[in-house]
């Protein structure tokens, strides 16, 4: 996976909440299917877990961007330290 695909999967607070408003599928826009499933199961906890969740939503996705934050620095380190090896062949090379 590429940066640029990673960070086209960044979350938006309000798109979570327009999801939860409209449709209670926050959890499927935040890709977690099986929660999903189960908020729908129990009518969102009969109303108790959906109100808890409008307190929660924007630490979910929060978390959510965070680890795809950690991902990208990942590739941007192991992007870095590929050019400053091809660098150093190349210096190496040139000085034989």
């Amino acid at each position: 996976m590429n940066k640029y695909q990673l960070q086209s999967e960044t979350k938006s607070s309000g798109t979570a909440f327009l999801f939860w408003f409209l449709f209670g599928a926050h959890y499927a826009y935040l890709g977690k299917w099986g929660v999903q499933c189960v908020y729908w199961l129990t009518l969102g906890g009969l109303g108790v877990w959906a109100f808890i969740d409008l307190f929660r939503i924007s630490g979910m996705v929060k978390t959510i961007n965070i680890d795809i934050q950690y991902q990208i620095d990942e590739l941007d380190k192991k992007e870095k330290e590929e050019t400053h090896r091809r660098n150093m062949e190349t210096a190496a090379a040139s000085r034989s």
